[in-house]
């Protein structure tokens, strides 16, 4: 017996649930708005993991990717999609996220709603070897010198924009590295990323 096909749940503008439709028809069809959890994660020298996504992957197989990304199960939140995809794809547990931001993703083969967070790890990544080919840091350096190259994928480069402008706005204190926050507070995330992730 096959693995049954994973069940979306549709979404309006605004984010307010409309109906359910399988993968299948969420992705080739535009008009099925869909849900999306991202994670970026970052290591102490603000290097940032991305994913290979496995060449048998029906979306761009053998591109990078971001560090974290899938879809929302039924009944599910951003958040809670967040935990479970990293651990099924990094077996990463137990890390504080930090949200930070929405965006909306819109081409000719599919529209997602997506919830982006924030992680600092450092330890040792098991990744899921059916979904992703290899996994490793890439300096900021690294991901400008490769964008427009058709390594990434389109949707990690919009996220990738994104987040620099993000930065842009909540900069670090001078001489402390990449201005990353952790909740409310806007500290940096080298102080401490430790605390409650809600």
């Amino acid at each position: 017996m096959g693995k049954l096909e994973d069940i979306f749940e549709i979404v309006d503008e605004e984010d307010r649930v409309i109906g359910r439709a399988p993968r299948s028809r969420c992705h080739g069809d535009p008009s099925l708005v869909h849900r999306v959890a991202h994670v970026l994660v970052f290591n102490r020298s603000g290097s940032l993991l991305l994913q290979k996504r496995s060449l048998t992957k029906d979306v761009q197989p053998g591109r990078w990717d971001t560090s974290v990304g899938g879809h929302l199960d039924p009944g599910e939140s951003y958040l809670q999609a967040a935990r479970r995809e990293m651990t099924e794809e990094l077996g990463i547990e137990g890390v504080a996220l930090t949200f930070l931001y929405y965006s909306k993703v819109r081409n000719d083969f599919e529209s997602e709603n997506v919830a982006t967070y924030l992680a600092l790890f450092e330890g040792p990544i098991r990744h899921a070897a059916s979904e992703i080919d290899e996994v490793r840091f890439w300096s900021a350096d690294e991901i400008a010198a490769d964008l427009g190259t058709g390594m990434f994928t389109p949707n990690f480069e919009q996220e990738w924009a994104m987040f620099l402008e993000w930065s842009q706005r909540y900069p670090a204190r001078k001489g402390s590295g990449l201005g990353l926050c952790a909740g409310e507070r806007f500290p940096d995330l080298f102080r401490e990323l430790g605390e409650a992730d809600e």
